[in-house]
Formats: C-alpha cells, sequence, structure tokens
C-alpha cells in the first residue's frame, strides 16, 4: 500500500479483507484455533482468491485460467 490517507490502496485491502472475514471467518468457531492453524486458513483463503476463485469481470474464468488464455505461464 502506498502513502497513509490514500483512498483508494485503503478500499482495495478493505474489500480484500471484508470479503475473506465474510466467507472464512465468521462461519466459523476460531476462537478455538491455535496461531499456526488460523495462518495456514488464511494461507489457503489467499491462494484460493488468487489462482481458483470464479470472476465475472474476467469471462467466469478463475485468475489463472485467464492468464493461461492470454499466454502467461505461472
Amino acid at each position: 500500500m502506498s502513502r497513509k490517507g490514500c483512498s483508494p490502496d485503503n478500499a482495495a485491502r478493505k474489500e480484500f479483507f471484508g470479503t475473506m472475514k465474510s466467507e472464512s471467518y465468521y462461519p466459523e468457531k476460531w476462537s478455538r484455533l491455535k496461531a499456526d492453524d488460523l495462518i495456514d486458513e488464511i494461507d489457503a483463503y489467499i491462494e484460493w482468491h488468487n489462482e481458483r476463485r470464479i470472476e465475472s469481470s474476467l469471462g467466469y474464468m478463475s485468475p489463472m485460467e485467464y492468464r493461461k488464455s492470454l499466454g502467461y505461464e505461472p
């Protein structure tokens, strides 16, 4: 993120973490997880978000499928 108070940067960050909490955090009983388990869950969510989620703006493809369709290799 850039300098303090840069609202476009803050909006993207807040949207990502807000979505992550609503899709992952709130349905579960996270108070029972240890810190290492919580970190693993967050890492798994970030991997899913960056590689496997279906996005309508990408033609209903995952980000990885979209990159491959453009000729980029992971």
